[in-house]
């Protein structure tokens, strides 16, 4: 819960949670709570991973700290508290493996960077080729990961059942299972413990966390933005952030800007949490369909 004014939220310490445990009394809050300004040198909107990680890093890396982040909601109530948490670098193109090993590198190192658990668990991922033309891809794949040192390779049917036990690998299947592409360094993490870490380090460098705060239009002269308008009023600002993730075209479209991003939704089923069974990250591309277990489910 965010608490009114006051100072900047205490550090995690395990003496702090231990005693704060076992008294259940004087919590320290995530993150404060301000009044809204009538003017900001940057404004976010969206306040889920990526608006709060752009927040946290312009204050800390660049020292840009009068910094508002704006959510309709509550703080990760879009996108970042509904996806699926998959981390993995093993992509196709050597720009896109080299973006996302650098967010995987920045994973690994998150937690103690922001003082905040964010559950990463390193896991393996697992590409699953159910055709010849998916296994051609994925020995692509391994080679364009290879030369940009990111550790993936092609799998026969037998490595991929010592990883994953419960998979039928044998040919009498609809879907036989031909080969896979491992990505060893592949991973999951809490999305949660991810948007509440970035908040607490936002909040500690000076930038503003304000949640129920819907914009509703951008003011723009002479081609610059001049301003938002939201529910609790406007905001004069030169810069906004558009970090909305789906609905990024309705931001855009306040500004007079089109892009050309359609948004589709996806469906995902979560079990009741149950015994530990499978440790692997599995992906099928042919059945559309993707499989990780987590202390939740």
């Amino acid at each position: 819960m965010p608490e009114k004014g006051g100072g900047k939220p205490r550090r995690y310490s395990a003496i702090g949670l231990l005693r704060h445990g076992l008294t259940d009394v004087d919590w320290p809050r995530a993150w404060r709570s301000h009044p809204l300004k009538d003017r900001y040198d940057v404004v976010v909107v969206g306040g889920g991973v990526h608006g709060l990680a752009t927040a946290y890093y312009l204050a800390k890396n660049h020292g840009v700290r009068d910094v508002a982040v704006l959510d309709k909601g509550y703080l990760g109530g879009g996108g970042s508290g509904r996806n699926t948490a998959i981390l993995r670098s093993n992509y196709l193109t050597p720009e896109g493996v080299r973006f996302y090993d650098r967010s995987l590198t920045l994973y690994r190192t998150l937690a103690a960077d922001l003082n905040f658990n964010v559950m990463f668990s390193r896991r393996g991922h697992l590409t699953l080729a159910h055709n010849d033309g998916s296994l051609r891809t994925m020995r692509w794949r391994a080679e364009v990961n290879k030369l940009q040192r990111v550790d993936s390779a092609v799998i026969g049917p037998r490595e991929i059942a010592k990883l994953v036990p419960y998979l039928d690998v044998s040919r009498d299947v609809r879907y036989p299972i031909l080969g896979a592409l491992y990505h060893p360094p592949g991973g999951i993490i809490r999305h949660d413990a991810v948007v509440w870490g970035y908040a607490r380090g936002a909040d500690a460098l000076g930038v503003h966390l304000h949640q129920d705060t819907e914009v509703t239009g951008i003011d723009v002269a002479s081609g610059k933005v001049t301003g938002v308008r939201t529910s609790r009023g406007r905001i004069a600002t030169p810069v906004v952030v558009n970090a909305t993730a789906g609905w990024s075209t309705l931001i855009s479209d306040m500004a007079g800007v089109s892009m050309p991003v359609s948004t589709f939704p996806l469906q995902a089923a979560v079990t009741e949490p149950v015994r530990p069974f499978l440790d692997t990250v599995v992906v099928s591309g042919t059945l559309h369909v993707y499989v990780s277990q987590t202390d939740r489910g």
